[in-house]
């Protein structure tokens, strides 16, 4: 356990397709095995796990940065002035232009807080 009482995350098993560690054209994301006969889809032991909900976070550090910052998405300077430096991180929103962006860090650098895609 780690000091605060929160659970360290656990490491979740890579989730691979049903033959994707064979054919390189299926490639590794997840996919539902469906086929009628599918060891995997039956569960038999020895093949390659699925995703369930006991591989699920724990409530306490879901939607927090690895860092240790709870993230609140950014779209112009005035966003910045209800965030709290010691608990929360700052994400600037991809449609942001460079001349804003700019502005937005200038900002955040006079009030501390922490960006996490500079």
């Amino acid at each position: 356990m780690a000091k605060s009482g929160v659970r360290s995350r656990r490491r979740k098993p890579k989730f691979i397709r049903s033959g994707g560690n064979h054919l390189k054209r299926l490639g590794r994301k997840w996919r539902k095995p469906k086929g009628i006969d599918s060891k995997m889809r039956r569960a038999i032991q020895g093949k390659p796990l699925r995703p369930k909900a006991g591989y699920g976070g724990d409530g306490r550090t879901k939607g927090i940065h690895p860092s240790g910052y709870a993230e609140v998405m950014i779209h112009n300077e005035s966003e910045l002035e209800g965030l709290d430096p010691k608990t929360q991180a700052a994400r600037i929103a991809s449609k942001v232009g460079l001349l804003k962006r700019e502005n937005i860090l200038s900002k955040a650098d006079e009030l501390g807080i922490k960006v996490l895609n500079r």
